[in-house]
């Protein structure tokens, strides 16, 4: 064999090689996920190393607000979100006809009665302002926490899409005034309590355990999910995502991390 037939047979085979190369870096698989500040992005940057072992790079993108990751997700920008509960995931899609369905339960965010003036909320005076989250699913809950905190009470057929129109008793002739969630803590100081969601609490530097006036208990049925197109759901790689979110590691981060304050779903 003449030395310029084998020269061409090795140059052959390296550029197989190489592009046998190419191609495994082009098939690792992305997978962008949409996810509030805290504690979402925290427990999405724990599980980073273990789907990376999978040949999966996690690319989180942060949002500060509850509508814009379901339409980035509906509307193919987002593999996946990781922000809300069930009720407010299946009340979204009803009034906006999207096809996004759960794939993994994480954790449960326990919503809490807030103040920067009071310490208890016996000292809650007649004609107060209350500010709950003005998006229907949450705005309910916190409707729901203040009737449980005995501040109000609501038509016995509310359920948990309850608004202000259905209180049937304000004792104290509380002034309701919903607003976006994430402005919550930010209006403390303009407001007598706020009914705030954790994720929004921690990022105010709010301890749910010890600053609350009044929370949710830890059997709280909205926890918070992995979510994906209904199309999707089966996807090899979004189903090691959600495995990886109910791992001992996100486990063990959630209750060492949180202390009370946030509680495993699984």
């Amino acid at each position: 064999m003449s030395k310029k037939l084998v020269s061409l047979i090795l140059a052959a085979l390296a550029a197989v090689v190489l592009s046998g190369s190419l191609a495994l870096v082009s098939a690792a698989t992305v997978l962008k996920v949409g996810a509030s500040p805290t504690p979402h992005t925290q427990i999405l940057e724990q599980i980073k190393p273990l789907l990376a072992k999978d040949g999966i790079t996690l690319q989180v993108i942060e949002f500060q607000d509850y509508v814009q990751p379901n339409i980035a997700l509906a509307e193919g920008e987002l593999d996946a979100n990781f922000f809300q509960h069930v009720p407010y995931l299946n009340q979204f899609c009803k009034d906006r006809n999207l096809d996004l369905t759960s794939i993994a339960k994480v954790h449960v965010e326990p919503l809490g009665v807030y103040s920067s003036k009071l310490k208890s909320l016996r000292q809650l005076k007649e004609k107060a302002i209350v500010a709950i989250p003005n998006d229907p699913t949450n705005g309910g809950r916190a409707l729901l926490l203040l009737q449980r905190a005995k501040l109000i009470q609501l038509r016995k057929d509310a359920g948990l899409a309850a608004t202000e129109l259905d209180i049937a008793k304000n004792p104290k002739q509380l002034q309701i005034k919903p607003l976006e969630a994430a402005q919550l803590a930010r209006s403390l100081a303009d407001v007598d309590i706020a009914v705030i969601n954790t994720n929004y609490a921690l990022a105010a530097k709010l301890v749910p355990t010890k600053d609350a006036l009044f929370i949710e208990d830890k059997n709280s049925p909205y926890a918070n999910i992995l979510a994906v197109r209904t199309k999707d759901k089966n996807n090899p790689a979004l189903q090691k995502l959600a495995k990886a979110l109910n791992s001992k590691i996100v486990r063990d981060y959630i209750v060492k991390t949180y202390q009370g304050s946030i509680v495993p779903a699984f």
